[in-house]
């Protein structure tokens, strides 16, 4: 279906107006389907403008991202034997410009590869430094990753630089054991399965990303797998096939003035058929310690192709937007679905949100099961146009609306309880009940928020491995790695 010029809305708005004004003497009825024709016209103008800020900002970061062909190379070196490595730092500092490296070779060894850095082109290992800049890192090969960091102590420093990697899991900038990668400026493309542009897997650490372009066209290759403090700032992140972001256990992702576009079109696991932008989730599979995850995002924009905005299971989250616009483009998806899938223990692996959201538009509905719940705070004139489980009460579900935030109803809506003063809901012809009970227009109320009970699924059950990680260890479940074989 074609879009509607921003002038040919403009036309119609007008032909509308003109026949609600030539239709004075029309009964009421007549009057209130041209308002509503009107209002959905005006929406549909929001939300093509929206989307078409989104495309143009994307368009624009394909333009200006750094390309293999801008950097000037002045040296090569190459790797391609099995599990070593082009360029290594072992508990030393080094530094490198103007480099080419290629790493073919496959690794037999997947916890090697994932946890310590097995097979990587540049790996930086025993607090060891690595500065780099003005690179250009290609791999062809399983395991693979491009610029790895491993262990507590360890930093890569890496800028104005071109990744590529093609291989099965294989990440771009790839950061574990409590490491550190500090990366700006950079274009990552990834194509293998599993191979997500900005990864981490068991143990963690700290990344910061600034600058840059950062794309994934492979199964189960979100741009941000984390299961460390991941923040990006800046940066255009695009998937193809998978989520944008994957959060899980108790790790982080923070995204600032970032624009991320979503297409996840192919499932990675037969735990869950759900398609997402952005998963927050726990495997239980020992890569990520259990506990309160959280997803933020500031300023920016988020269009989701298809499917879920937010997906939530198996573990507690915050999840927190400010100014942000955010797009699903998918409109039989919901904006939120906290709601059980394959991980954990069946009974307890819901998803337990808090969300808040400040000076937000959120558009779309919420789904909330029996067994997880729902903290939606709206604050500082955010703006909810949805519906809250329009199928009738399941999960718990709170909602609290402050600053002069407004919620428009789009279908009956059922939730648990609710804080709001009495301007702050317009039912629009929807019927709204808290805690059973039908809320009353023009009424304010004062709830009380729901404790959060569960921090993960406990172990057991359905078990599972993560979508973005095929071959899992032995490790302890608290998200610190495994002891490393001689």
């Amino acid at each position: 279906m074609k879009h509607l010029s921003k002038k040919g809305l403009a036309i119609l708005l007008s032909g509308l107006i003109t026949v609600s004004l030539a239709a004075c003497g029309a009964n009421d009825s007549a009057k209130e389907a041209t308002q509503s024709e009107t209002a959905a016209a005006a929406s549909a103008e929001t939300d093509q403008a929206a989307t078409d800020a989104a495309t143009d900002a994307a368009t624009e970061a394909a333009k200006t991202a750094l390309g293999e062909d801008e950097i000037t190379v002045n040296e090569t070196i190459e790797n391609s034997t099995g599990g070593e490595h082009a360029i290594i730092a072992d508990g030393e500092a080094a530094s490198y410009k103007n480099t080419k490296v290629t790493k073919t070779g496959d690794s037999s060894q997947n916890d090697e590869a994932d946890f310590y850095g097995d097979n990587a082109a540049i790996f930086a290992t025993n607090g060891g430094t690595l500065d780099l800049s003005e690179m250009v890192v290609k791999t062809d090969g399983t395991h693979a990753n491009a610029v790895f960091s491993y262990g507590e102590g360890t930093t890569v420093n890496i800028k104005d630089s071109y990744i590529e990697t093609s291989g099965n899991c294989s990440g771009g900038l790839m950061t574990t054991g409590g490491g550190t990668m500090n990366a700006s400026n950079l274009t990552i493309n990834t194509s293998g399965r599993s191979s997500a542009a900005i990864r981490s897997d068991r143990g963690g650490g700290t990344v910061n990303v600034d600058g840059g372009s950062y794309t994934t066209s492979g199964t189960g290759s979100p741009v941000i797998y984390s299961t460390a403090d991941i923040t990006v700032s800046n940066a255009d992140l695009t998937s193809t096939a998978s989520e944008g972001v994957v959060v899980e256990g108790k790790n982080s992702v923070t995204l600032n003035n970032v624009n991320l576009s979503a297409d996840n079109n192919t499932l990675n696991s037969d735990k869950s058929d759900v398609y997402k932008a952005v998963m927050i989730y726990q495997s239980m599979s020992g890569d990520a310690a259990e506990g309160t995850s959280s997803f933020t995002m500031n300023g920016g924009s988020l269009t989701n192709m298809n499917g879920d905005v937010f997906f939530v299971n198996n573990t507690a989250t915050e999840i927190s937007l400010t100014d942000a616009t955010i797009v699903n483009k998918d409109g039989d998806g919901y904006f939120l679905r906290a709601a059980a899938a394959g991980w954990g223990s069946e009974g307890s692996n819901g998803g337990q949100v808090t969300l808040k959201a400040s000076k937000q538009e959120i558009n779309g509905n919420m789904l909330v099961d029996k067994v997880s719940h729902l903290n939606l705070y709206l604050a500082d004139g955010s703006v909810f146009n949805g519906a809250i489980n329009s199928d009738a009460q399941a999960g718990e579900v709170y909602v609290e609306l402050s600053g002069n935030s407004k919620w428009t109803l789009t279908a009956d809506s059922y939730i648990t309880s609710l804080t709001c003063d009495a301007d702050s809901i317009d039912l629009n012809g929807h019927k709204l009940y808290v805690n059973g009970k039908e809320y009353t227009a023009g009424s304010a109320s004062q709830g009380e928020a729901i404790a959060v009970v569960s921090t993960g699924g406990g172990q057991g059950g359905n078990g599972g491995t993560p979508p973005a990680k095929p071959g899992e260890g032995n490790g302890s479940d608290n998200g610190e790695p495994p002891a490393k074989p001689n």
